[in-house]
């Protein structure tokens, strides 16, 4: 029996992304656990990546334009300790991006660009650096958002490839299904039981019965919010005709395709952490 070409391909697909995801998970726990300045550094890079990425994406005239505004206002929500000072530069930058893309036909998603990765990379270090603070604290929390999203990708690949059914978007994303999404979720929530019963067993933290509820509802919430991050990052895709935002990483494509889940989702947490829990 002769295999087709799609079945030929698909084991070496997955075989790439199991070992380039192998080669880069303990990079970023690193990171996360020796903090500053690594994980900004970290941050930054895949920043500039991501910014690369969308400036060579979106056709313009003068990429390398769009690219320094990008990195400019990225750099300035990582680095800069200044709700302020970030803000005001997120606004300028963005209105800089308008303007100089009036005449462009992609006016609008290069403008989007400044604060899709301002705000979505810089949540995550606001995460890391103002909300969660103290070490080791900060690295728990963080690893549990991360592994949320996580959870959500290998959950709904794993449910959705095997069960299929009715398509989540399919004008958007034709791979994509119902059963994938009520999947990913599901793991999500069960990851984060465990992840915070084995902190609590080793007493690396204390949690009570209330908590451990909020974080399962805030482990799906989480999860649901990145899945219609990946969805967005789709929709520009195919609005491109694009397959993949790059091919920076085998078997994987770009930096956009393997973090949009994260970018839409940190600046969600950060609100919710920073203002919205007090009340509960």
């Amino acid at each position: 029996m002769v295999k087709s070409k799609t079945q030929s391909k698909k084991p070496n697909t997955i075989q790439k992304r199991i070992i380039t995801a192998l080669l880069m998970l303990p990079v970023v726990i690193c990171a996360l656990w020796f903090g500053y300045p690594y994980v900004d550094i970290l941050a930054l890079l895949v920043g500039i990546l991501l910014s690369w990425e969308w400036s060579s994406m979106v056709p313009s005239r003068r990429p390398a334009v769009y690219f320094g505004a990008y990195v400019l206002s990225l750099s300035v929500s990582i680095f800069v300790y200044s709700t302020h000072a970030i803000v005001l530069t997120i606004i300028f930058t963005t209105l800089f991006a308008y303007l100089k893309s009036l005449k462009e036909k992609e006016n609008f998603l290069l403008t989007l660009g400044v604060p899709y990765i301002s705000i979505g990379v810089g949540a995550m270090m606001w995460m890391y650096h103002d909300i969660f603070t103290y070490a080791p604290y900060n690295f728990y929390m963080t690893l549990w958002f991360l592994l949320m999203v996580w959870s959500m990708d290998v959950g709904a690949y794993i449910v959705g490839s095997n069960l299929k059914g009715p398509k989540l978007a399919p004008s958007i994303s034709p791979n994509k299904t119902w059963s994938g999404l009520i999947g990913g979720i599901l793991l999500a929530v069960a990851v984060s039981e465990v992840f915070f019963h084995i902190l609590a067993a080793y007493k690396l933290i204390r949690i009570d019965g209330r908590t451990e509820m909020i974080f399962a509802v805030l482990a799906g919430l989480v999860a649901g919010v990145s899945q219609i991050g990946d969805l967005i990052e789709s929709a520009i895709k195919r609005h491109l005709g694009l397959k993949d935002s790059s091919n920076l990483i085998p078997g994987h494509g770009g930096v956009f395709d393997r973090i949009d889940g994260l970018v839409f989702a940190a600046p969600l947490v950060y609100f919710l952490f920073a203002y919205a829990l007090w009340y509960f």
